[in-house]
Formats: C-alpha cells, structure tokens, sequence
C-alpha cells in the first residue's frame, strides 16, 4: 500500500502515456519554459551584478570611500592645521584605514586651438596612495613627481588625446578667480606635464587633472571653494555604517559624505535597470505557468472518471485535489531544479562561454574602440539566486490551484453516467 495517495497518483500523472502527445508537449513546454526563465533571470542579474560591481571600482578607483568638507559654503574653511587635526581624529575611527587632504577648483584647460573643462585636484603625492588607486592607474610618469612648487599635474588619458599633451609638454589652465570688490578675474597659470592616468570612466579620464595640494593652495582664494580630507574605509559596502562613526568625531562646521551619496544617481539607476529586467524576464515564468494551468485542466478533463472511481472508493475531494497539486508542483519545481543549476553553471562560466561565441560567431559584444568594458563580468548572489526560486515555486504553485480544485469538484455521478 502507498502512502499517501496523493502523492502516488500524482507521481504517476506525471508520465503522461504515449498516446497523449499533446498532453506531454505541454508538460515538458511547461517545464522548459520554467528552467529558461529562472536560468535568464539569474544569469541577467549576475551580470548586472558584475556591471555595477565594475563601475562602482572604476568610480572609487580615484575618489575615496567618503569625503569630510565643510558644512555649507558659510562656513569658514580650515586651514591646513586644523585639516591635519581633524584628519589625525579621523584616522582613529572605525573602519578608516587612511586619509588625505586634497583641494579642488574648476579650471580650462587651453592649448590652442582646443580648450577642454578640468578639474584641478590638488593632492599629497605621499598620502593619496592610502585612499585612491592612482597610482596603479597612471599609465605614464610616476606620482612622485608631482613636487611641491614644480607646477607639475597628472592628467587624463582622454584630456591628453583631445589637447594632443604628452610628459613634458606644458598646459595652460585658466583659473576664475573673484578680486576683493566681488569681480570675477581670471588667471592663467602656466603647468607642466608630468604624466597620464587612464582608470577608464569618461568622466574621469576627460576631466580630471592633478597637481601637488600645496601648487593648488598657492593659487589663493580660486582654491578655497572645495576643500576636505579623502578618506578610505577597510570595506567600501559598509561606507554608511563607517560614516556614521566618522561623523561623531568631527568638529562642528564639517560634514562627512560617501561614495553612495556622491554616486546615489549612478546606482538607483543600475537598481531599476534591475527591477525592470526581473519583471520582463519573471514573465517567461507566468507563461510557464499558464502552460500548466493548461496542461492540467486537460489532464483533469482527461482524467474524470479515475477521479469519479476515486471518489466512489471513498476518496475525499481533499485527497483529489492533493493528487494534481503534486502532478503540478513536480513539474514546476523541477523546472525550477533545473534552471536554477542552468543558470547557475551559465552564470559561473560567463567568462568562458563569451569568448568563445566571439570566436565561435566572428563578432565582439564589446568592442575596445569603444567601450571601457571589454569584457562581460559576472558577479553570482545567492540573495539574488533564493528570490528568483522562490518567486518562481510560488508562481508555479499558485499555477496548480485552480485544475485541483476543479478536479476536486468533479461529481463521481456525472463522470460516470456514459461509461
């Protein structure tokens, strides 16, 4: 005797005969449309995950984890004493493994013909390693030598194409200044190219050019509008929780800001991209899952009077409705089994399959002419991997309900009239 009978028949229902072709069709169309939609789900997120774990390092690549600056443009700058002093309380927090101060002002970089929007950051050649990779990123020169009163600067791979610099040349950049009388006066300052960095972000690589903190300082009140201390967190994902502490030690006038505030625009756009993407994809689930609603309205159409027998040797409507919930749930999770292992093994092997369909096909998804990225990256979250499942087992159960509870309903009588 099995135990229980649900169970059983349902496993038996399962196998459709051979001469129910179309009914099997559905079963394993039903099925496949569940493993396909559950492995595009998670490969699709994986790689978004990886896209967005490759920008955020290319964002943080040369700015740090968080900045202190001060309060509102009221406020009355620090003088580099009390940066130091601040920095010194700083590095004693929580989670910071390093600091530096830095200066930044607008500037125009000139060379004629071309003239190209800057920002001139000034930095301590010394103490940037410890909250930004520039240093792995320049590709020409060295950070040393950007000394102290050597109007020397590091600037942009893509700046250097369009002004056509290379080490050695010289650069002019216009710098507005305000004279005392509230007149705006700007001033050219003549630098010389010490080297070139490349971190592959436009926005970096167009726009961004350094020079010694104490170069930038010696340009006066042009230098006094963004001012602060760079700091670096041991984990760049627990930057709020690190900040929090941060923001404890500091005297009033300062405020202290993180990379997710800076770059909120940046990755609530990577979030909707996301959102909307599962809600496309999650539909080749429903279809599944309209497909075994399908399937099992026949097999019950199909199956009335087994169930009409059932139910004369006193099997109960619940024990029928049981049976075909189990046919349902099988073929459902077992798609989910098996898109989930798919998807998986696609997810973890992006690296490997691309390349070889670029070589395979003839054709490049990201061409290095164009795009920074030239790779697809591929970063798996088990979050990510236990939503999808379990949206998709409750998809597909809810897809049983409706045919077990008709085939509950079904009247022995009246299956039985014509046999």
């Amino acid at each position: 005797m099995f135990h229980p009978l649900s169970l059983f028949v349902g496993l038996r229902y399962v196998r459709a005969r051979s001469h129910k072709f179309f009914v099997s069709f559905i079963t394993w169309t039903s099925l496949a449309g569940v493993c396909v939609g559950v492995a595009a789900l998670i490969v699709i997120l994986s790689v978004m995950n990886g896209f967005e774990g490759d920008l955020r390092q290319r964002l943080l690549s040369l700015d740090a984890d968080a900045r202190v600056v001060p309060a509102d443009t009221q406020t009355t700058t620090p003088n580099p004493g009390q940066w130091q002093l601040t920095a010194r309380a700083v590095r004693g927090s929580p989670g910071v493994v390093g600091v530096a101060p830095y200066a930044q002002i607008q500037a125009l970089a000139v060379r004629t013909p071309e003239m190209l929007p800057v920002e001139l950051r000034g930095i301590e050649p010394g103490a940037e390693p410890s909250v930004s990779r520039l240093v792995a990123a320049i590709t020409q020169g060295k950070l040393s030598d950007l000394k102290a009163g050597s109007d020397s600067v590091i600037i942009g791979e893509v700046i250097a194409e369009e002004l056509g610099l290379a080490p050695g040349d010289s650069m002019t950049l216009l710098i507005p200044t305000v004279t005392a009388d509230g007149l705006p006066t700007p001033r050219l300052r003549q630098f010389k190219v010490a080297g070139v960095f490349q971190v592959g972000l436009s926005d970096e690589d167009a726009s961004l050019v350094f020079a010694n903190i104490d170069d930038v300082r010696a340009l006066g009140s042009a230098a006094q509008g963004d001012q602060g201390l760079r700091v670096r967190y041991r984990d760049a994902l627990d930057a709020p929780t690190f900040t929090a502490s941060v923001r404890t030690r500091l005297p009033p006038g300062l405020q202290v800001i993180d990379w997710t505030q800076d770059n909120a625009d940046y990755f609530r756009a990577i979030r909707i991209e996301k959102t909307m993407m599962s809600l496309i994809l999650l539909l080749i689930v429903a279809v599944a899952a309209f497909n075994i609603v399908a399937m099992l309205v026949m097999v019950v159409t199909d199956k009335r009077t087994d169930i009409a027998i059932l139910r004369t040797f006193g099997a109960s409507p619940r024990r029928v409705m049981g049976i075909f919930l189990t046919q349902g749930l099988v073929i459902g999770w077992l798609g989910v089994a098996l898109g989930v292992a798919l998807g998986l093994a696609l997810a973890f092997n992006v690296d490997t399959i691309v390349p070889f369909l670029q070589n395979t096909f003839g054709f490049q998804i990201f061409s290095s002419s164009v795009y920074y990225i030239t790779t697809v990256p591929s970063v798996v979250k088990w979050s990510n991997v236990a939503a999808i499942s379990v949206a998709a087992l409750v998809l597909t159960a809810a897809a049983t309900v409706y045919p077990a509870v008709r085939a509950s309903r079904t009247a022995p009588a009246e299956a039985l009239r014509y046999e």
